[in-house]
C-alpha cells in the first residue's frame, strides 16, 4: 500500500499462470502430453512446430489474474480489495502446484 501510495503512474496487480514448455522427439509424443494434459485442467496447452522440425508442447494453466489498482497515480481500489486480490492470487498458486 505505501508504494501504491506514492506512485505517479499507472499500477497493476499480475498473476501469471504455470507454463511448462516440453520439446517431443516426435509428434505423438507431444499428442500424448497434450491429451494428458487437458484431461489435467491445463485448458490452454497446446503444440507448436518450428520451420526446422521442433516440436515444443506448452502446458498452460487458466489461472491468470491482471487488475489495474491505480491510474495516473490515483488509486482505484480499496485496501480491503487488494488483501481480496492477494488472496485470490495466492489460491491459484496453490492451485498452479
Amino acid at each position: 500500500m505505501t508504494a501504491l501510495e506514492k506512485a505517479t503512474g499507472d499500477a497493476v496487480f499480475k498473476f501469471e499462470p504455470f507454463v511448462l514448455h516440453v520439446l517431443c522427439r516426435e509428434l505423438q509424443d507431444a499428442q500424448l502430453l497434450h491429451s494428458v494434459a487437458i484431461d489435467s485442467g491445463f485448458r490452454n496447452s497446446g503444440i507448436t512446430v518450428g520451420r526446422g522440425g521442433k516440436i515444443t508442447m506448452a502446458v498452460r494453466s487458466t489461472h491468470c489474474l491482471e487488475v489495474p489498482l491505480s491510474h495516473k497515480g490515483r488509486l482505484m481500489v480499496s485496501e480491503e480489495y487488494i488483501e481480496f486480490l492477494v488472496r485470490v492470487a495466492n489460491q491459484k498458486m496453490e492451485e498452479n502446484i
